[in-house]
């Protein structure tokens, strides 16, 4: 049964026109003057099995893309995660026997907290410049405040999924709510990816047999010709989707088409799924192409903010081992951050949890010391990870909670 509903409270997804006038303001509909309806009045919405809710208006249609959302399961979600979070410095603390209140008072310097908020500014700051400039490359202009959002939504989604594949796609779905096309925000997001893994991917293998640290190291001269060949095939797989997207359009029609004869979907959804699918996948081939013939202005600015991202996010180690009170190779640091980010890309387990840590571990372990070591770990995952993760949690239930 048809249930009223605010129209105000509902993002435009496609609409048919029929006569009368249609007044759109930020996405949202606040007039239709169609003769023989209220303003704003007599609006119904129902949902179908995929989770999809049309809003009538006499003969005109408006559809709109949801998201599946249940508060209370979200907030066990989130106590489960402060719960596990609060049980890991009770545990270094036990493994350091007393020994971590004395590091612990060397890492609570004023001078270090002071540093470790700079160097938080720049990394967020820079990680929503580079989506920013993405996306005006791309000729989608949006609010620059609009996108610090999305860099806490990105870290909690994608530490939560395995091989940080929630960021994204929730990162899609949140530019589609403002007013972005899913093949153009699907662009944005994937430009984003690609321009930091080339500057990851393609100086790892060398670093892994160049640098006297790895080599050395039984772990990285076994595994690393396999994941230098990973390397290969995942930077090929963008370019793939790059120069053959048709491919990719004749996939998902062979799919759905499998799909239609196997009685699992009916022949009017076929239809209208393929048609939905080649769209998508028509603006995602204009925006990638856009961005490459986009001014030089934004492209560079997308190329610098994501450099200092990764840079920014390799030295939060050096900063800890300053405040310890270690020697700091800089260049060595940032090399040996990079192999570990590298690895983590591969990583099966949400957010790389345990595989980070121990190959972390391995990297630094001629570099520190065992007590000293486990509070680097822990220090690195918290700055980096947990606390935007923990930032991330309220501004997600936020943005999920909203009708408009």
């Amino acid at each position: 049964m048809l249930s009223p509903v605010n129209p105000l409270c509902l993002h435009i997804y496609t609409f048919y026109r029929y006569p009368g006038r249609i007044y759109v303001e930020n996405n949202r509909l606040i007039h239709c003057d169609r003769p023989g309806h209220h303003r704003l009045g007599g609006c119904y919405r129902s949902a179908d099995r995929n989770g999809y809710y049309g809003v009538r208006l006499g003969r005109m249609s408006i559809r709109v893309i949801t998201l599946p959302f249940n508060r209370l399961k979200v907030a066990g979600f989130a106590v489960l995660f402060v719960v596990l979070s609060a049980l890991v410095p009770l545990t270094i603390q036990q493994e350091l026997n007393g020994k971590a209140d004395q590091l612990w008072n060397a890492l609570l310097n004023p001078w270090v907290i002071f540093s470790a908020l700079a160097l938080l500014a720049v990394y967020y700051l820079s990680d929503a410049l580079r989506l920013w400039f993405t996306l005006r490359a791309l000729g989608q202009h949006q609010h620059l405040r609009t996108m610090f959002p999305l860099v806490f939504i990105n870290i909690l989604f994608s530490n939560i999924t395995p091989m940080a594949t929630g960021g994204g796609v929730v990162q899609v779905w949140f530019l589609h709510r403002r007013g972005i096309h899913i093949g153009a925000a699907t662009a944005a997001t994937t430009l984003r990816t690609l321009l930091a893994s080339l500057m990851i991917f393609l100086p790892a293998p060398f670093l892994m047999i160049g640098i006297d640290h790895l080599i050395d190291n039984p772990a990285i001269s076994t595994w690393g010709p396999w994941m230098g060949l990973f390397a290969a095939l995942y930077v090929a797989f963008f370019f793939v989707v790059l120069l053959r997207l048709r491919w990719f359009m004749h996939a998902g029609a062979t799919i759905l088409a499998i799909l239609r004869r196997t009685h699992l979907i009916n022949p009017a959804r076929e239809h209208r799924w393929r048609f939905r699918l080649r769209r998508e996948i028509i603006r995602f081939d204009y925006s990638f192409r856009a961005f490459f013939k986009a001014g030089r202005t934004d492209r560079l600015a997308a190329l610098i903010s994501t450099a200092i991202f990764l840079v920014s996010l390799f030295s939060f180690p050096a900063l800890l081992m300053w405040g310890l009170g270690y020697p700091v190779d800089y260049p060595l640091i940032l090399a040996l951050m990079l192999v570990n980010t590298f690895i983590m890309y591969f990583a099966p387990t949400p957010g790389a949890a345990g595989i980070a840590e121990g190959v972390f571990a391995i990297l630094f372990s001629t570099l520190a010391g065992s007590g000293e070591l486990l509070i680097l770990v822990l220090g690195w995952r918290f700055l980096t990870v947990h606390l935007g993760m923990l930032i991330g949690v309220p501004i997600t239930l936020y943005a999920l909670g909203r009708k408009g």
